[in-house]
């Protein structure tokens, strides 16, 4: 009784500990906005408070590249950017797509921000392995579950797992 008893402190010990750290790191590390696009409405206080936006370039097959004045207001904030999908669509990445899909998105996300693309994070954070391949040859650098688990990601429709409100408090 008394080694089960020791292992359940050690346990708990180390997930209080665990919790901390994890806790800390998402204070210290830089805040995230996922859903941007110029079809979705977005509180100007979450744009300005985070530091990495998720980019939607085709969201509802309307390409960000046909929106000047937001691509403009977007790059001039001088954020990091990054591609959150292509049309961002349930689970988009889940399925495997072709280069050409991917292209797409590319293209219009350098249309709009005369900028390539290097960081990519697929819709609901579901990505299956061959597309994972297939982004990191196109020199794209993955952010998956760990990230999202460190850091402040808020949605700009407030959809994700958690509220902007709960997010900002852990």
């Amino acid at each position: 009784m008394k080694r089960g008893y020791k292992t359940l402190i050690i346990a708990i010990t180390s997930a209080i500990f665990i919790l901390i750290i994890i806790i800390a790191l998402r204070a210290i590390l830089p805040r995230e906005l996922d859903d941007l696009s110029p079809e979705i409405r977005c509180n100007q206080d979450l744009i300005e408070k985070s530091q990495i936006l998720w980019i939607i370039p085709l969201y509802n097959n309307h390409s960000i590249a046909n929106d000047s004045e937001w691509c403009s207001k977007i790059k001039s904030l001088n954020k990091t950017l990054g591609m959150h999908g292509v049309y961002h669509n349930y689970k988009e990445f889940n399925s495997d797509k072709d280069i050409e899909y991917i292209k797409q998105g590319i293209n219009a996300f350098e249309k709009c921000f005369n900028l390539k693309p290097n960081l990519f994070k697929a819709p609901q954070l579901a990505l299956s392995n061959n597309n994972g391949v297939l982004l990191k040859s196109l020199d794209f650098s993955l952010k998956e579950n760990f990230n999202q688990m460190l850091r402040k990601v808020y949605h700009c429709s407030d959809t994700g797992k958690f509220s902007n409100k709960f997010i900002d408090w852990i």
